[in-house]
């Protein structure tokens, strides 16, 4: 059994040289955000009502496997979600395997939720999902009681079975990740007593803000070095949610780099999620002289939300400081084609995790980058880029195809990279960009640029 991706033949997609972008676009709502609200709404009792859903197959992947654990989720024609669940501690032992497609958050997330149940549960996924190990995630979930069976190297396929009760942990993070701390969290909500995580560097905290929505007793406690000690209070009772889905930044900064790039361009991304521990792209591009706006800020679900209008700049390069790399970890491969077209050098490094991500990379882009001309040296755990101060980027080939590799996130930044060429590229295959953007070659289309 497979996932759609490994199957069918590729889709390539063409990106030439292009003129001005301008209109007002919504992008798909956030990821994180929607996974979440799917998983706590299953374990509430009562009805969460959901809009503005990611409907990507990376959030429909965890949307079936709560169905498979006995949550009733609905869909009406209008796009509102509507999640009956079952209670913390309710969760069915699923019938057959849960194919997780390309995405590693539901994987990770779900493995912590069924880490506390008494039921055992197998994981399969795609090619790309099926070369990422799991370690970081099943290590800690063992010491809560969880038992483990994978393949080599600790990858999927994977069986896991839970323990109920399982036993509540401290646990601190040997590497910053925002998925391995919510799956600690999520075991935790069926864990008598206090299951505490301690986050030496911040990383997202859409799990603390949604459990606190939900009524999960949780506290974050700051040091005053900066580490954060997270604690979840278990044997939880959730209620259910009203909740509107921000826009995610991961998806709105394609559009909002585009239109940095292209001369003449101004495009305004409506209704896009401001959490700080997510929005460090924007941050990082007006430090390099982005024309950035926002406006219509407010507070969504707890969640900060404006719009932001981008009008083309001319960027300059500069050394990204590491310490924000959490913030903005997915955004890195659209930040390496803005720094190709800036003015002097950008530097970036504390970047491991991307080397670990649905593929690595530090080496695609730099490869890829490389083969349309920009002047890249790639580092251990980061990328030195020589820009071009604003000009199209001369490739020697004619227009070279570029690997995505199966990675979404790559193949939309070389699209974005295909504008500012000179003859423009070809991605080799465009169908990965649906586990997170759907809507993004449309999108392009409504903002003017014509393939």
């Amino acid at each position: 059994m497979s996932s759609s991706h490994d199957a069918a033949a590729p889709v390539p997609g063409h990106f030439t040289p292009s003129g001005p972008l301008t209109g007002t676009v919504t992008v798909p709502g956030d990821k994180s955000i929607s996974h979440r609200s799917l998983m706590l709404g299953a374990l509430a009792v009562g009805e969460t009502v959901i809009t503005g859903l990611l409907e990507g197959e990376d959030v429909l992947a965890t949307a079936a496997a709560m169905r498979a654990m006995g949550a009733d989720i609905t869909r009406d024609d209008g796009g509102t979600w509507r999640v009956h669940g079952v209670g913390v501690g309710g969760l069915l032992q699923p019938q057959t395997a849960l194919d997780m497609g390309n995405s590693g958050t539901s994987t990770r997330l779900l493995m912590g939720l069924i880490a506390s149940h008494a039921i055992t549960a197998t994981f399969m996924g795609d090619a790309s999902l099926s070369k990422r190990p799991m370690g970081r995630v099943t290590d800690p979930l063992s010491l809560m009681g969880a038992t483990f069976m994978a393949s080599p190297g600790g990858r999927l396929p994977l069986t896991m079975r839970g323990l109920c009760p399982a036993v509540p942990i401290e646990y601190r993070l040997p590497v910053a990740s925002a998925q391995v701390k919510s799956a600690i969290l999520l075991a935790g909500l069926n864990a008598p007593g206090i299951t505490r995580v301690i986050e030496p560097v911040p990383t997202r905290d859409h799990s603390e803000r949604m459990l606190r929505g939900f009524g999960a007793t949780l506290d974050v406690e700051v040091q005053p070095d900066g580490t954060r000690i997270i604690s979840v209070t278990g044997e939880a009772e959730l209620k259910p949610q009203a909740i509107t889905v921000p826009g995610d930044p991961s998806s709105a900064a394609f559009p909002i780099v585009a239109a940095l790039l292209v001369p003449g361009s101004e495009v305004t991304v409506t209704n896009v999620g401001m959490n700080p521990t997510r929005a460090g792209i924007f941050a990082i591009l007006k430090a390099m002289g982005a024309d950035l706006s926002y406006s219509n800020e407010r507070l969504v679900g707890g969640e900060p939300v404006a719009d932001i209008t981008a009008r083309h700049s001319l960027l300059t390069g500069i050394d990204v400081p590491p310490e924000v790399a959490p913030s903005m970890i997915d955004e890195f491969p659209i930040l390496f084609v803005a720094a190709a077209l800036a003015k002097g050098t950008t530097r970036t490094s504390g970047l491991d995790e991307l080397r670990v991500k649905e593929s690595d990379r530090l080496a695609l882009m730099a490869t890829g980058l490389a083969r349309i001309g920009a002047r890249v040296e790639e580092g251990e755990d980061g990328l030195v880029i020589h820009g071009t101060g604003g000009d199209p980027l001369k490739g020697n080939n004619s227009a070279p195809t570029i690997a995505a590799s199966l990675d979404h996130r790559i193949a939309m930044s070389f699209a974005v990279a295909g504008l500012v060429t000179t003859s423009g590229l070809t991605v080799d295959d465009m169908r990965p960009v649906a586990t997170s953007f759907p809507t993004f070659l449309p999108l392009l289309a409504s903002l003017g640029y014509a393939a």
